[in-house]
């Protein structure tokens, strides 16, 4: 394992940690969420490089845009729940009082 697969793949996993065991705000999740989607854009940049394949060169653009699109939503959801119920603690929200 090269070190920087070893870097991009202990970032993914520090994010994904940090997303299931660091649950107490919203906006943290969704920072645990970007990061994770910035590892895997760096690693697919950095594979299509090492590849010099043309076919690949969109998978990393494509996951940009779904990635744009996620942080949009979650931060769409964040002002709404910050509105409605006055913080971003996740504890506070309940499904069944919606």
């Amino acid at each position: 394992m090269t070190p920087t697969h070893f870097s991009f793949s202990s970032a993914f996993a520090l994010g994904f940690m940090g997303l299931a065991f660091h649950r107490t705000h919203l906006l943290s999740a969704l920072l645990c969420l970007e990061g994770m989607m910035l590892s895997l854009f760096i690693s697919l940049s950095l594979w299509a490089l090492q590849l010099e394949a043309t076919d690949f060169a969109t998978t990393p653009m494509l996951l940009l845009a779904f990635s744009a699109c996620e942080a949009s939503a979650g931060l769409a959801l964040l002002v709404a729940t910050s509105r409605t119920h006055g913080t971003d603690r996740l504890q506070s929200l309940n499904l069944l009082r919606c």
